[in-house]
């Protein structure tokens, strides 16, 4: 395998020269890279700082400033935080989380005044802002949802879900220059090159040749779409049985949002660019969708998980649970902490206040304030997951232990 080794190496060190990086600041010898034909984006890997770093970018806050604590029925939110604390033991930095963890332990069924005391005994608030001090940001929604498919292709279900190809790669750039921490990049090899991976049109045009396994077949290339939006979803088979799917990796190319690109071109307009209205203009639109969807270069590979009743399995190794769940950016909040989150209902004015648990990431979901609200599995879940956007507020809630000196 040298030839292999070497090339990835190269590919290292000349990825790391790329624009597609977060720039840093250059150290005193510059590494000369030999010429490389393009760069593939270069996205963040999610692995979380240790707390004591988020605790020293947010602001301690008084329990009386988080907007509707007193009122919520915080009892409901008790099983997604032991789903939490489960996810936290193996990860690097979870002894902070142990002490609170295990007084958990010793709460059985616990009332919402039980649970409002367990966290103001055990943790401290912190209010989230940007790099300016803005504490308002966006909520977004998402769900689990149901697809109609088959294990073998026919000609109702064409549309394939793909397991990670056998030809893709990921580069850790830490592996070469340690000041790259948490950076990697996902390609492919050809001959002694590193090349980007292929883009969702080009995986879509070579169909069988693309050296991937297909877990299923849908119906409905728009459902597989968001499937793949989602991250995470249920096949019904046509024998009645469900098959669930969870991401397993992406093509390493950055989402270009297709709904943003319809009101651009005018397509839609603003109010009308949630998951329907895309869902209606496709509809309307069978002619047009392929280019529709390949406008996205983003392609996410899926792998098979055991079937249950339980919420689909989350960045931090856990399932989620609906209207209890969030997906964060890791950069700006710890995975796997309560968070208390202020919002407000998809296309109302009514308050959606309650202590959530940020245990998922997502492509789309960057920056300090912003969350995406897992609504559940369904009709239902997918109908309020479309319609939301709204503007929020999030606070921390981090343990008393880990507060800096």
């Amino acid at each position: 395998m040298p030839k292999i080794q070497t090339a990835l190496l190269l590919a290292a060190l000349c990825l790391s020269a790329c624009s597609s990086l977060t720039p840093a600041p250059a150290p005193e010898k510059t590494a000369v890279c030999p010429p490389c034909a393009a760069c593939p984006t270069c996205p963040s890997v999610d692995k979380p700082a240790p707390v004591a770093e988020f605790a020293r970018r947010l602001t301690p806050a008084e329990w009386s400033a988080l907007p509707g604590w007193a009122e919520d029925e915080v009892a409901a939110a008790w099983p997604a935080f032991l789903q939490s604390c489960r996810g936290l033991r193996s990860r690097a930095g979870g002894e902070i989380w142990k002490p609170a963890c295990a007084a958990a332990t010793h709460l059985t069924a616990p009332d919402d005044a039980q649970v409002r005391a367990f966290f103001e005994r055990h943790f401290q608030p912190h209010v989230v802002s940007d790099g300016d001090g803005v504490a308002d940001g966006l909520v977004t929604g998402y769900y689990e949802p149901l697809l109609l498919g088959s294990r073998q292709r026919t000609a109702q279900f064409a549309q394939p879900v793909l397991a990670v190809p056998d030809d893709l790669l990921t580069i850790d750039l830490s592996a070469v220059f340690p000041e790259l921490k948490n950076k990697r990049v996902r390609g492919r090899l050809e001959g002694n090159k590193v090349l980007p991976y292929w883009t969702r049109g080009e995986i879509v045009s070579q169909g069988s040749k693309l050296p991937a396994r297909t877990l299923a077949w849908v119906d409905d290339a728009v459902e597989l779409f968001f499937l793949q939006v989602q991250g995470s979803g249920r096949i019904q088979l046509p024998d009645g049985k469900m098959m669930r799917v969870n991401y397993a990796d992406q093509n390493g190319h950055t989402y270009r949002s297709i709904g943003r690109l319809l009101v651009e071109r005018g397509d839609l307009k603003l109010e009308e660019a949630s998951m329907q209205g895309i869902q209606a203009w496709a509809r309307a639109n069978p002619a047009r969708l392929d280019e529709l969807l390949n406008s996205n270069p983003s392609f996410v590979f899926f792998r098979e998980i055991p079937s249950s009743n339980d919420g689909p399995q989350g960045a931090l190794g856990v399932p989620l649970t609906a209207e209890r769940s969030i997906a964060i950016d890791p950069r700006a909040v710890p995975l796997g902490a309560p968070v208390f989150l202020a919002t407000t209902r998809p296309n109302t004015s009514e308050l959606l206040q309650r202590l959530v648990m940020a245990q998922d990431t997502g492509g789309a979901i960057k920056g300090a304030v912003r969350a995406d609200f897992f609504w559940g599995f369904g009709k239902e879940a997918g109908r309020q997951a479309g319609r939301m956007k709204q503007g929020g507020r999030l606070w921390v809630l981090l343990p008393l232990n880990s507060a800096p000196k």
